[in-house]
């Protein structure tokens, strides 16, 4: 039994999205948020950059006490988990795009993968497209969609005519499944659907993940089982603006 939070990180308000499913699967955990909004995003910069600030983020939110850390953004995951294992004595659980259950659901063969370019071009998502058989995938870089939404901007003539840009020929090709591969798009996912329609199913492994850092708090013996009140720190190196907006305001938000 631990009292200690679990630590979020991510390029930004991206990682809110798997915040929520957590708390909602783990109510009595604490928990602590960091927004990276100041190296957003993560998607642009080199498999270096990634680690060195994945790594700076980790051991921000080990200072911080956490006991788990959820990498909640696709890019730092796909090009950086597996150092950061090596790195600290610590848990993680990672966030990869959820092609194999999208695989398992699609009736056609036919796959689109919206995601950053550093999540496309990572050792961890070729090793995972590699091993598909028998289905035909279409993959585009969803290139300013993060910037957008990081500015608080989640439904504009701006953000969606670059969707529609992105996803028309994945329309097109006659996909039946589209992967998000990037947490930050999950915000902005009725937006997506109104797009893509009914036809097309929204692959969402959030709750995955959460199940996922369920089963390692009981494996680890470290789940809170204790009633006292429950505490969530949001912090951010950038401007408060858009997280505020996608909380509701009805969490107080620190920087850093």
């Amino acid at each position: 039994m631990s009292i200690s939070p679990i630590g979020f990180f991510d390029s930004g308000i991206g990682g809110i999205s798997v915040w929520k499913e957590v708390v909602k699967l783990l109510p009595r955990e604490n928990t602590i948020y960091l927004a990276d909004s100041k190296n957003s995003p993560y998607g642009l910069k080199s498999i270096s950059e990634v680690q060195d600030i994945s790594s700076k983020n980790t051991k921000w939110l080990i200072n911080k006490g956490c006991k788990l850390i959820v990498v909640a953004c696709n890019t730092a995951t796909t090009n950086s988990i597996n150092l950061l294992r090596t790195k600290f004595d610590i848990p993680f659980v990672g966030i990869e795009p959820g092609i194999k259950p999208a695989i398992k659901e699609s009736k056609n063969g036919k796959i689109g993968v919206l995601a950053t370019r550093g999540t496309l071009s990572s050792k961890l998502f070729e090793k995972t497209s590699q091993s598909i058989y028998g289905i035909d995938t279409i993959e585009r870089h969803g290139d300013g969609i993060v910037e957008i939404i990081e500015s608080g901007e989640f439904e504009n003539n701006e953000l969606e005519s670059l969707l529609r840009e992105y996803l028309n020929p994945m329309i097109d090709y006659g996909i039946d499944q589209l992967v998000l591969g990037c947490t930050h798009y999950f915000i902005i996912k009725d937006l997506i659907k109104k797009i893509v329609g009914n036809e097309i199913t929204i692959n969402d492994y959030n709750v995955a993940v959460a199940t996922q850092v369920r089963r390692i708090l009981d494996e680890e013996k470290i789940a809170n089982i204790e009633k006292n009140k429950i505490y969530t720190d949001f912090f951010t190196n950038g401007n408060k603006f858009a997280i505020e907006l996608l909380l509701g305001n009805k969490k107080s938000v620190n920087t850093i």
